[in-house]
């Protein structure tokens, strides 16, 4: 990716701090450690985080716990070096210059306490509603990048139109674009994220793919009768039950190959090309996700896979902050 060596999975951390919609508590912390000590033993290097990360007064706790972790890593000193931190910084309203950008990423920095973060990334773009602080916001990627705060720069919530534009924006200042996140999965392959893919293997961009199960839609463990609880139970309500089709091809797949369904649905996104970051809070949940790698659904898995989700109504509903 870019300059930066990088594992086929990266693991994603929006749950560490987040009491609202992923129930964290503090004395969680250290089962996150174990998490992070496990990944890392088993070839993991990628971290996703933002400074956005933690609510309320636990705002930048992801960072802050994945710094700490680091720093606490007991194994091999050059696997602890390659680790790779890819946080994203929040297009809040009070962002107006480059200069308060490049202090979001040392805060980022100061959060964390490391020298170098992996991949800068900006958060979400703001042209459809504040176009003027888009362009700061570009040049706050350019400075960053320039003073080597990091070592590379990516996006978030991109579509096809606005990725072309900063791509070429940077490209014309000497700053390559190394990756683009956006939600992608077998509930999210629309036509918007398969124009996106498409964009970045043209052109040399890494996808990385947020919410690979589907905020949990695609682990199997729910269904229209068992929801789980808080805001998430809203939305697989409306969608869970249209979702037959794929979720019986997962199983099926899933019960032949002697893997989990989670394992399938994150491998299909490695196969198309992605690096998926699922979200990680528990041992259980890491322990499951390393094993998707290792092995490789065949073409006529992938095409029953994708057969499943075009059949199934009920797509994920687009993350609001992803542009045109």
């Amino acid at each position: 990716m870019g300059p930066l060596s990088v594992s086929p999975m990266g693991f994603g951390t929006w749950a560490w701090g987040n009491q609202l919609l992923w129930g964290y508590q503090e004395s969680m912390d250290s089962e996150l450690q174990q998490v992070f000590n496990i990944a890392v033993v088993n070839g993991i290097n990628l971290f996703d985080t933002a400074d956005s990360y933690g609510t309320g007064k636990l705002n930048g706790q992801s960072e802050k716990l994945l710094g700490k972790f680091i720093r606490e890593f007991e194994g091999n000193k050059q696997v602890q070096d390659n680790i790779v931190i890819a946080t994203k910084f929040a297009a809040y309203p009070w962002r107006l210059t480059p200069g308060q950008f490049v202090n979001a990423c040392k805060s980022s920095l100061d959060r964390m306490q490391i020298e170098q973060i992996g991949i800068g990334q900006l958060h979400w773009s703001t042209a459809n509603y504040a176009p003027l602080q888009e362009r700061a916001l570009w040049d706050g990627l350019v400075a960053i990048y320039d003073k080597g705060l990091v070592r590379a720069v990516g996006v978030s919530n991109y579509g096809p139109k606005q990725l072309l534009k900063i791509h070429n924006y940077l490209k014309a200042r000497g700053v390559p674009l190394c990756s683009a996140q956006v939600q992608f999965s077998l509930l999210s392959m629309g036509k918007d994220q398969m124009e996106i893919k498409n964009i970045c293997d043209s052109l040399g961009i890494r996808l990385i793919s947020y919410s690979p199960l589907g905020l949990g839609m695609l682990t199997g463990k729910y269904s229209p009768s068992n929801l789980p609880s808080g805001p998430r139970g809203l939305l697989f309500g409306q969608i869970l039950p249209g979702l037959e089709p794929l979720l019986n091809s997962l199983k099926e797949i899933a019960q032949k190959r002697r893997k989990t369904i989670p394992q399938v649905a994150i491998n299909w996104c490695i196969c198309k090309g992605t690096i998926p970051i699922p979200g990680v809070k528990s041992i259980k949940q890491a322990e499951e996700n390393l094993g998707a790698l290792g092995w490789q659904l065949t073409s006529d898995e992938l095409l029953q896979l994708e057969n499943g989700a075009l059949e199934s109504p009920q797509q994920m509903i687009q993350n609001i902050f992803q542009t045109s």
